[in-house]
């Protein structure tokens, strides 16, 4: 019996497979458990329609990213930093960072997405990739600068008052 897979099922098939199954399988088991559909001619024609709407929504949805990855990297990122001797850093520049920066750029992007190929523990310029879709990577160049010491005017030291008792 020709059946068409509506789920992924271990050692049978995957989702839109047209398949040739042993009648008792596909009417006791699959047809049941709504995990594929009868392969006749309106099954099939709907499959196919289906298809083609996922692929060009598909094909829309990578456009759409790959001008948002366009964006994404032609935009610097400038991280500020406490530094100790030597111009150390304390602690590191995390993805959680980048993500910020860029969220205050008006960019959003997912943490998770942001691939930092070693911890950013010195001071210059580190090029970091966010994969953004599944066939779109994009890089940004980030830029890792120590935070200025706040420099306080010297205030004249004022005598305490005397108190006689």
């Amino acid at each position: 019996m020709k059946v068409i897979m509506r789920e992924d099922v271990d050692g049978v098939g995957n989702i839109g497979d047209v398949l040739e199954v042993a009648r008792g399988y596909a009417r006791n088991f699959l047809l049941p458990r709504n995990k594929a559909v009868e392969a006749t001619s309106r099954n099939l024609k709907a499959i196919e329609h289906a298809k083609r709407v996922i692929g060009e929504k598909a094909k829309k949805e990578k456009a759409l990213v790959e001008d948002y990855a366009k964006k994404v990297s032609a935009t610097p990122v400038t991280i500020t930093v406490n530094v100790g001797k030597d111009d150390k850093l304390f602690g590191s520049v995390t993805t959680k960072d980048i993500a910020e920066a860029l969220a205050a750029q008006g960019i959003e992007v997912d943490k998770r997405k942001i691939h930092v190929p070693h911890p950013i523990k010195e001071l210059g310029l580190v090029k970091v990739s966010i994969k953004l879709h599944s066939q779109v990577t994009t890089e940004v160049k980030v830029s890792v600068v120590k935070a200025e010491a706040p420099v306080e005017p010297e205030a004249p030291i004022a005598a305490a008052p005397v108190r006689e008792s």
